[in-house]
């Protein structure tokens, strides 16, 4: 499995070189050497392997969705009434398409797709409902979870 053959060959290094980036990949590539303990050049060279690997997917700001307008996070589950190959990939299709969607998760087993929705309010939501959901033939089921409180928000990794 290739996956596992790229986690197998991350020594100590690379991996305190994830963690660091994981909470901070904004710093010099300077900063991080000193931080890991590495020269500048080592990590660079270590950086773009792990990019080319596909080890780092991407570095990205991570924005404060209130401070941006988009306060009200809902959980959608959704539940198709086909569920082929081909209508799931259709489904997957029309909801990546909106911004509004941050993530996208088929699951199993109960309903066929877990959305996390980010918007400004309840009226933006109830017309991205309307768009996808309720125009959408194939939608069978849609139950809709919306966060009063978010006591913790994480996208890094153990490594």
């Amino acid at each position: 499995m290739q996956s596992q053959s790229v986690i197998s060959s991350l020594d100590e290094l690379d991996k305190r070189i994830l963690t660091i980036l994981q909470h901070d990949a904004a710093m010099t590539n300077q900063q991080l050497a000193e931080l890991v303990h590495a020269s500048a050049p080592t990590c660079l060279r270590r950086v773009k392997r792990l990019v080319d690997q596909g080890v780092i997917a991407r570095q990205v700001a991570i924005l404060n969705p209130e401070k941006m307008g988009a306060a009200l996070t809902a959980i959608v589950e959704i539940t198709l009434d086909a569920q082929s190959s081909e209508r799931m990939v259709e489904f997957e299709r029309l909801v990546g398409t909106e911004q509004a969607v941050q993530q996208c998760y088929r699951v199993s087993p109960g309903p066929d797709f877990v959305l996390v929705i980010q918007v400004n309010d309840m009226a933006a939501y109830h017309l991205l409902a309307h768009r996808l959901f309720a125009s959408h033939a194939n939608v069978r089921n849609v139950r809709s979870f919306f966060s009063v409180l978010r006591s913790k928000f994480e996208t890094r990794i153990a490594v």
